[in-house]
């Protein structure tokens, strides 16, 4: 029997593969692989999701108008430029979707979203990567690397895996200096947790100007990985060209009604934010310690370089770390080792592991 042929760029794709979350022999491993919030959902959202059971007869709605304004409300935009999707990924592949075709390229940073190139060969365009600089992005590679074919540019601001930013006066010279033509992504999905007064998401170019997009999640800081809810801002014409293409309702109910209360619960996102920072500043210095090398994360996740310490190596660690059930995940193109901010129960768990790797080494 022969099988249905695929569109050509879909058997070039390999597939995402998710961060693990089961190991052999541990009914309750210690989950760090996948970047969730070590702090839950806020109270509200969880009220709201409950009170959603209700109307689970009614379809959502599509114009997500409560969700649009709540988020309007809180960070000063205007709710006509805001969409919302199934996360923000989702939003990311419907831009690509929108305007990139056969033949185009779709500039990256050497570390990005392992979602973004699936996105862009699944159009059938060339994936071009711009190198960094010390694990932060380099706006001049990435003008360098523009040319005529380019159609977008998607930087993750902070960046996933390295947990680095690039502060607003980069950003800001990289969308000046882009072609009017190109679309510029700039992936959000840990922003609420910077606290660098140089840090800017972005928000006001994708007012300002007409080529630029400005994602954020509700998966990370607010706890709601499992509702699947994402927002952007855009300019009008990209607003609409994106809701001609999603689905009319792209957003479950009771995700809008967890994440509109999500939203206007900031006092939460404040609190889990000062959390996170002070457990960053126990681990990045501990992980030191020991002689490895992390990078200055603003992120809730940190990477670490093992090769610093002889004899030490990302597979190894992970096997000692998952043998004593701690789920870890190699990330990015050199294969460090990427750890979610746990508690400082778990934190601590995994500074005591990594000594105990560190030790058997000697």
């Amino acid at each position: 029997m022969t099988a249905p042929s695929s569109r050509g760029p879909l058997n070039e794709i390999q597939r995402y593969q998710q961060g693990k979350s089961a190991l052999p022999g541990h009914e309750a491993p210690l989950k760090l692989s996948s970047n969730e919030s070590a702090y839950g959902s806020s109270d509200a959202a969880r009220e709201a999701y409950v009170a959603a059971r209700d109307l689970l007869h009614r379809y959502p709605d599509g114009s997500q108008t409560a969700l649009r304004e709540a988020i309007a409300e809180v960070h000063g935009l205007p709710a006509e430029q805001i969409v919302c999707g199934n996360g923000s990924e989702e939003l990311i592949g419907l831009v690509v979707r929108c305007y990139v075709n056969p033949g185009d390229e779709v500039l990256l940073t050497r570390n990005h979203f392992v979602m973004c190139p699936i996105y862009a060969r699944a159009q059938g365009a060339k994936v071009v990567l711009a190198e960094e600089r010390d694990d932060v992005v380099d706006v001049d590679a990435l003008l360098r690397a523009v040319t005529p074919r380019t159609r977008v540019v998607i930087v993750a601001n902070p960046n996933n895996p390295t947990g680095t930013y690039a502060p607003r006066a980069d950003i800001a010279r990289l969308v000046d200096a882009l072609p009017e033509d190109v679309v510029l992504i700039l992936d959000g999905a840990y922003a609420e947790y910077v606290t660098e007064e140089d840090f800017d998401d972005g928000a006001t170019f994708a007012i300002e100007r007409a080529n630029v997009v400005v994602t954020h999640t509700f998966s990370k800081i607010y706890g709601l990985a499992g509702l699947r809810v994402g927002w952007a801002v855009a300019p009008p014409a990209i607003i609409d060209t994106i809701n001609r293409l999603r689905t009319p309702f792209n957003v479950s109910a009771a995700a809008l009604a967890a994440a509109t209360a999500a939203m206007r619960d900031q006092a939460f996102v404040a609190e889990a934010r000062r959390r996170n920072r002070e457990a960053l500043d126990v681990l990045l210095p501990g992980i030191r310690a020991l002689g490895f090398a992390v990078t200055n994360s603003v992120a809730n996740f940190y990477l670490i370089d093992l090769s610093t310490v002889a004899g030490a190596n990302t597979a190894d660690a992970v096997m000692h770390l998952e043998a004593n059930g701690v789920i870890p995940r190699p990330a990015g193109p050199d294969g460090r080792l990427r750890i979610t901010v746990g508690t400082p129960n778990e934190n601590q768990r995994v500074l005591e592991l990594l000594a105990a790797y560190r030790a058997g080494l000697s």
